[in-house]
């Protein structure tokens, strides 16, 4: 199984594969993509306001249908595009540079479609917003099904371009709450709107942003505080591990792909080594760590690196990497789960061509991740599998 690959550029089509994921539309897809086929000649960098213009235009009319239905007291039908039309906005505003014209109004305009998309849908879905640092780190609470009382709950984290919303529509949090588990998404500094919205930029101490999720979920009657787990996404998983190694009181974790060393991974990227994940990359990442420029941004990152912290990991910690992922090497995930030395209970999956999820995330086949990691959550914090 490999990556769908529309554009000649890995960049545009990691997007493409990520949005179908979401639950895009295959027409629109194609209504959006084909008239910048031939920008994508240009680069990944300079073809990208072509992007925006033509997905933020698909999003545009699928809110006028979506007001058009809500005319005719169509709400349900008026969720389901408003659900798209965000999908596509988010896509379109994470391929744009740090204040490009219209990043911020598209931003807008996505926030407020998943706002009415979950007004009008009922999706289980609830918005939440934690205390940190004078700002908040904003959240969406989906509930455990089938659950009478206090149930286990899984904070689950954005990785370097990724928000909220797309960790919600990634399936996991479906995929828990079917096995009896709630899912908190979050916002945490550095992504979605605790960057954008908040000025707070990201560091590589997660347990500084863990602990207060930690808390706030301990502190909610529907949640048991003994059975709390925690996940990451892409660099998600460097802030999923130091979470875990810094605040035991998670009861179980599992990193989706393995930034076990993602300094060492930034390094080689200088010199052209493995492929990026957005365009206008340096830019990207020094607005995400609020450098002011490489030199800064290397210093502010020196903790990205998980050699010597693995050992402190005592709860039971899943490893999950592609075995072709072009972003972060498979050799970090075998890193990673030898390191892991004290866990009760430790777990190395590398998805292979036999079943798909091959790339970076499983971008090309979320499924086998989602539903690998919903089970060791079941597992491990007592929910079901069947």
């Amino acid at each position: 199984m490999a990556l769908y690959e529309y554009f000649p550029n890995y960049i545009w089509n990691l997007s493409v594969a990520i949005a179908v994921a979401s639950g895009a539309e295959l027409g629109e897809i194609v209504d959006m993509c084909e008239p910048i086929k031939r920008a994508a000649d240009e680069g990944a960098d300079a073809g990208t306001p072509q992007f925006m213009k033509e997905w933020a235009k698909k999003a545009d009319t699928l809110s006028e249908l979506a007001s058009e239905d809500l005319s005719l007291g169509r709400k349900l039908s008026a969720a389901e595009k408003l659900r798209r039309a965000c999908l596509y906005y988010t896509t379109a505003e994470r391929m744009q540079g740090a204040g490009q014209p219209g990043k911020a109004e598209t931003f807008a305009k996505a926030q407020a479609a998943f706002k009415q998309y979950v007004e009008y849908s009922g999706e289980n879905i609830e918005r939440i917003e934690i205390p940190y640092q004078g700002a908040i780190i904003p959240a969406l609470y989906t509930r455990a099904q089938g659950v009478e009382g206090a149930a286990p709950c899984v904070v689950y984290t954005n990785g370097l371009d990724s928000c909220k919303e797309l960790l919600f529509w990634s399936g996991l949090p479906t995929a828990l709450a079917r096995r009896g588990i709630s899912t908190l998404c979050i916002d945490q500094p550095g992504t979605g709107e605790a960057l954008r919205l908040h000025n707070l930029p990201a560091t590589p101490f997660s347990e500084q942003w863990a602990t207060p999720c930690y808390e706030y979920l301990a502190s909610r009657e529907d949640v048991n505080a003994a059975k709390i787990g925690i996940t990451g996404i892409s660099l998600g998983g460097h802030f999923a591990a130091r979470a875990a190694a810094y605040e035991p009181r998670f009861a179980s974790a599992a990193v989706w792909g393995a930034n076990h060393n993602w300094y060492e991974v930034q390094l080689g990227r200088l010199d052209s080594e493995g492929e990026n994940p957005v365009p206008h990359y340096w830019n990207h990442v020094y607005w995400v760590f609020g450098a002011k420029d490489k030199d800064d941004f290397f210093e502010k990152i020196q903790g990205m690196n998980m050699n010597g912290h693995m050992d402190r990991i005592e709860m039971p910690f899943l490893v999950t990497h592609g075995e072709s992922d072009r972003q972060i090497n498979v050799k970090y995930a075998h890193q990673a789960y030898e390191q892991i030395t004290n866990s009760r209970k430790k777990a190395l999956k590398i998805f292979t061509s036999r079943e798909g999820g091959v790339e970076h995330v499983g971008a090309d086949n979320m499924s086998f991740g989602r539903d690998y990691i919903a089970d060791w959550f079941a597992e491990t914090l007592d929910g079901r599998v069947a």
